[in-house]
């Protein structure tokens, strides 16, 4: 594989950039950044957790047999694993976890807004994928 993109690269003589991409571990993040970024975090928390529970509200009310209520249980037992899968708040993580949160629209850009433009340009491309 890499040496057919050596060819590719040698025929078409195409430069690439030698850039130093800092590993997500070595970002750091002020206190401004940390503020913003717990309260976008908090906010995403919020916005799924609350549609979580109007859901299981209006499931509730369908609830007829035993066989609903061990089905219900089941549903919420795989969405507390998400949740609480998802909702990591390590610095060395939460590009990601926010890239996540973004496309899967529990978290909009601009909660983001105040976060380096590095951070959001990554966060943002990372939500497309």
């Amino acid at each position: 594989m890499w040496a057919k993109r050596v060819e590719v690269v040698q025929k078409f003589k195409i430069i690439i950039p030698k850039t130093k991409i800092m590993p997500m571990s070595e970002i750091i993040w002020s206190d401004t950044e940390q503020e913003i970024a717990q309260t976008a975090f908090q906010k995403a928390y919020q916005r799924e957790t609350s549609t979580l529970i109007e859901h299981i509200k209006e499931q509730s009310g369908q609830i007829t047999v035993l066989d609903d209520i061990w089905q219900m249980h089941d549903y919420l037992s795989a969405r507390r694993h998400q949740i609480d899968g998802k909702y990591d708040y390590r610095y060395t993580s939460l590009i990601f976890v926010f890239a996540q949160l973004l496309k899967e629209g529990w978290l909009k850009l601009e909660d983001l807004n105040g976060l380096e433009k590095d951070k959001l340009a990554k966060i943002a491309a990372l939500s497309r994928m």
